[in-house]
């Protein structure tokens, strides 16, 4: 990854066009050959930016033209798309090998949820027992399916964000689960992180059970004797 800081003017022409007047301003230029123009407000999303595939060419002036000393073309391969840097001054200009990113590892995603809420079953009610994760159905597999204190069967569905379809998700679940005469009846308990106000009132009506999933409790982070509420 290369990053400039220079005093320059930028153009963007193509399916619309734009201009960027004379500041100081950061230029990113990566590896996959996209190129950044980020000012130092704003967030994180750049002023303008050429995503690949795409080609830089960079032109070093020699004669006086107007201060400008060098001018980066970055032509958009498929399209007519041109970002066009005037460069007037550089204040710093380096190079960095960053090497392969191993991707972004979500946190508190579904499958840590489930992982997290099976070994710790008593969260949903004393003397619960699961009988086993991801349990097939005809139409795809439930999160987990329990026993109650009392035997009974419940099938679990468990979503970070809790909307309308996960409980139509859960429901069809549960109509296939009760035909079988070794499950049913089975109950049913919607459990997310959060849970959407139009989802917790179609829950209600069906007869599903709405639990709201505490991750960092699951985690053993949260320490509930340390808090005032």
């Amino acid at each position: 990854m290369r990053l400039v800081i220079a005093r320059c003017r930028v153009d963007y022409a193509g399916r619309l066009r734009a201009h960027l007047p004379l500041a100081t301003r950061l230029l990113v230029v990566k590896a996959d050959a996209s190129v950044l123009v980020h000012s130092d407000a704003g967030g994180y999303k750049p002023l303008m930016w050429m995503s690949p595939p795409c080609a830089l060419r960079v032109d070093v002036l020699t004669d006086d033209e107007g201060g400008v000393t060098q001018v980066w073309t970055v032509q958009h391969a498929k399209t007519d798309d041109r970002l066009q840097v005037h460069v007037y001054e550089v204040l710093h200009d380096s190079a960095h090998e960053l090497g392969v990113d191993p991707g972004l590892e979500k946190d508190g995603v579904e499958a840590h949820l489930q992982r997290l809420l099976a070994e710790q079953i008593h969260t949903l009610g004393p003397g619960w027992t699961l009988v086993r994760r991801e349990h097939m159905t005809a139409i795809g597999p439930v999160d987990l399916l329990c026993r109650d204190q009392f035997g009974a069967s419940v099938a679990v569905e468990i979503k970070r964000r809790g909307d309308i379809d996960g409980v139509e998700q859960l429901t069809r679940y549960l109509e296939l689960m009760n035909r079988d005469p070794h499950l049913a009846p089975v109950a049913g308990v919607f459990a997310a992180q959060e849970i959407k106000p139009q989802a917790r009132t179609l829950a209600t009506d069906r007869g599903i059970r709405c639990v709201t999933l505490d991750y960092q409790a699951l985690r053993g982070l949260d320490d509930a004797g340390s808090r005032l509420f």
